[in-house]
């Protein structure tokens, strides 16, 4: 067995899992051509092209699944849990007069959020199934987006890291535009909107950080981490990157394009949202304003616990008070993301794990979440709650899916969402980093929005599956014929995927906590070390002038 493990050691499995997604996407329009002029989207079902569209779903889950095994085979033979360095080092060089190199890696911080990215996106395009209008151009950025969001993962070059972060955005665009809801336009453009513009703060960081390397710049984050950057220089650039960053998580006040993208985003796009774009913002924050400027890091960090809490409580509010589906689970996902950002902010081993175990349980929670609203849409063609209700007796399968799944999202202990939030607010509230009384004031904050959780939860179980049914609402034009179709055996299979291993997780969370532990304790002694230091700035007040002890760790915990 080691002989086995020891030949595939020297595979590039990152580059494998970012490439082979590319060339099957530029692959589509040369081997599924179109056979004759009919645009309609029923010649390719009924028509000479109905087999090819068959054979293109297949064809592109082929090449998701080549990418996701690929990443799984690169965790079981070239990445070791207990090493907090770079590791599946992959490095060549690209365009040597702009000091761009093809330079991948993972590690602690990446490596989970690889494996999530690729498992994520393999069960979307099965989700994709009931894709019909422009199926080769639907299925052709799907792909692409597969390639961009490793990529963003893995790269290990800043302005890699900012072309391929550039480059999924184009496919999250057009995926909007052209198979969203009724306001699609609208929503695209906020999308693009925000994203584009605040994506040039990260070329411009880059930029400065690496003229501080020495006569020949260098974007490597190596070479980043040990950039000559005064304090003053150094905030700067943490608050160029946080807004970059905060729009992606998303952070309230950065948010407002989230909600309306979901509200008119398809299932399978849903998915990709909610359970990988969001977690790319909360990842780059822990790798360049966590890791590359410790110095900044430790004077924002209380600002970036006060905007956790923010986010926890409006959002769940917000989630409250909304009447759409789509944009009720929205909201609950930027909620989630509060979490996120305390545990950054926490400057503690075991609360910045949770925010890690957080990232990766919403992933799974959120992409289960949402395409269950895309399979409610596609029986009531309706997201108003208000003109839902009465489906349980006959969706009896969908029913128990979405309980399950809004369990989950609401915490309940064994499953991982409950795991990951004791953990971010354990590891703060005894922290000793900061004040007691900002402690007890950001838990009192944090705890409200853990209470409002289950109440909108639960309100929409009710709404959706009892009370008045549907078929009885005159102002809705149902068919009796979709809205009677329980789950099909497809949709309980990506249901079942997403949900097993947050049970698994939340019963077992060392399972996924040993995976980047060692990388989290690194990241977090070197930002304690930051905060050890004097500081002058206003928002050092909160931070406890005692001297700095560790928190307790994920040993502890463990």
């Amino acid at each position: 067995m080691d002989s086995l493990l020891t030949s595939y050691s020297y595979v590039p499995w990152l580059t494998i899992s970012i490439v082979m997604p590319a060339i099957g996407a530029f692959l589509i329009p040369i081997i599924f051509s179109r056979k004759s002029p009919r645009e309609h989207p029923r010649d390719l079902i009924e028509g000479d092209d109905g087999y090819a569209l068959e054979q293109l779903r297949w064809y592109s889950l082929f090449f998701t699944s080549i990418s996701f095994c690929s990443t799984v085979m690169g965790y079981i033979t070239q990445y070791d849990p207990t090493v907090s360095g770079l590791q599946l080092i992959e490095k060549w060089e690209w365009i040597p007069i702009l000091h761009l190199n093809w330079s991948l890696g993972a590690d602690g911080l990446s490596m989970p959020l690889i494996l999530l990215t690729s498992f994520v996106t393999n069960l979307a395009v099965l989700a994709s199934w009931t894709v019909l209008y422009k199926p080769r151009l639907f299925f052709f950025l799907m792909l692409v987006m597969n390639a961009g969001q490793i990529a963003v993962f893995a790269a290990q070059n800043m302005i890699l890291f900012f072309l391929t972060w550039e480059l999924e955005l184009v496919p999250v665009y057009l995926l909007l535009a052209i198979w969203g809801g009724k306001k699609r336009q609208y929503a695209a453009t906020k999308f693009i909107l925000y994203t584009a513009i605040s994506s040039i703060f990260i070329l411009i960081v880059a930029l400065t950080m690496a003229s501080q390397n020495g006569n020949i710049p260098s974007y490597e984050y190596t070479d980043l981490a040990g950039a000559l950057l005064d304090k003053k220089s150094q905030i700067i650039c943490y608050a160029a990157l946080l807004i970059a960053f905060g729009v992606k998580l998303p952070i309230v006040p950065l948010h407002t394009w989230l909600p309306d993208a979901h509200g008119e985003a398809t299932a399978p796009v849903h998915m990709l949202l909610a359970g990988i774009l969001l977690k790319m913002g909360g990842y780059a924050l822990l790798r360049f304003n966590a890791q590359l400027l410790p110095d900044a890091h430790a004077e924002f960090a209380p600002l970036l616990v006060l905007l956790g809490a923010i986010n926890i409580v409006y959002a769940a509010l917000t989630s409250f008070a909304e009447k759409s589906l789509k944009r009720k689970i929205a909201y609950s996902s930027i909620s989630h993301m509060g979490f996120v950002l305390i545990g950054l902010g926490s400057l503690s081993d075991l609360s910045t794990s949770g925010a890690m175990l957080q990232m990766i349980s919403h992933g799974l929670i959120g992409a289960s979440l949402f395409f269950l609203v895309g399979a409610i849409y596609d029986r009531t063609d309706t997201l108003l709650l208000a003109d839902m209700g009465g489906i349980g007796q006959r969706m009896k399968r969908l029913f128990a899916l979405w309980t399950i799944c809004c369990l989950a999202s609401l915490a309940l202990p064994g499953m991982s969402g409950f795991v990951a939030e004791v953990m971010v607010l354990a590891g703060f509230t005894t922290s000793e980093v900061y004040t007691l009384s900002f402690r007890v004031v950001i838990a009192i904050v944090a705890a409200l929005g853990v209470i409002i959780t289950p109440v909108y939860l639960l309100a929409i179980i009710r709404q959706l599956f009892f009370g008045k049914d549907a078929n009885q609402n005159n102002s809705l034009s149902l068919s009796p014929e979709n809205v009677s179709v329980d789950a099909e055996p497809r949709e309980i299979y990506i249901i079942s995927c997403l949900i097993i291993p947050v049970i698994i997780i939340g019963l077992y969370p060392r399972i996924m906590t040993d995976s980047y532990k060692s990388s989290i304790e690194a990241l977090v002694s070197r930002d304690i070390a930051a905060a050890s230091k004097t500081i002058r700035y206003p928002a050092a007040r909160l931070i406890s002038q005692v001297p700095l002890q560790q928190a307790p760790n994920l040993r502890d915990f463990s």
